[in-house]
């Protein structure tokens, strides 16, 4: 459960003010259908966040030791400092077939959006710290998918309204702490286990 639930909040947090949010409110205003957006981000985020655990699993699997250990934690609070750099969407990553319909365009742009994105980074450091065998992969998986839609969901029913009222400063700064926390912490725990 702790990874299900580290992998929720890590992610719902790094959303906040990322471009895949400034996405799901611009395809909010654009296409005005909120269940196909929702479903289409839902998808989309599973298969990215499938294969993103997988990665980090595979790569866990292959570099377990004390310097991989080190190195992920150092991944984390790299990802918090970066989480403190406000994203900005660009109008060519929001490339989409032009007669798909409504929720083949948002999987489409929400899966290419999402490559090398920070969340999708976190979730292959979480695949990589929690992703012991193919159950964690699968919990890091829900867990970082739910911390996707908790961000986005209301980021497509009430787009800008949203942005407005939300201060993305301050939570750019919480999901910042909450990297470089985690980062520290397992930093302490591979040089114990070292």
């Amino acid at each position: 459960m702790q990874t299900f639930l580290i992998s929720t909040a890590t992610v719902a947090l790094a959303e906040m003010g990322d471009k895949t949010q400034l996405l799901a409110i611009l395809l909010a205003t654009r296409f005005r259908k909120p269940l196909p957006i929702i479903l289409g981000i839902l998808v989309a985020t599973l298969a990215n966040h499938f294969l993103a655990a997988l990665v980090g699993h595979g790569v866990a699997e292959l570099l377990d030791s004390p310097a991989f250990r080190i190195a992920v934690a150092i991944g984390f609070i790299a990802m918090g400092l970066w989480t403190l750099v406000p994203d900005k969407i660009d109008d060519d990553e929001l490339k989409a077939p032009s007669n798909a319909g409504v929720f083949l365009s948002t999987t489409i742009a929400f899966f290419l959006v999402e490559m090398g994105d920070k969340t999708q980074i976190a979730t292959v450091a979480l695949g990589a710290q929690f992703g012991a065998n193919l159950t964690d992969v699968a919990l890091v998986t829900l867990g970082t998918t739910l911390g996707m839609m908790l961000a986005n969901v209301p980021a497509v029913l009430l787009g800008e309204a949203l942005v407005k009222r939300v201060p993305l400063k301050l939570m750019r700064a919480i999901a910042a702490a909450l990297f470089v926390g985690l980062g520290l912490w397992m930093l302490g725990a591979a040089l114990q286990w070292w």
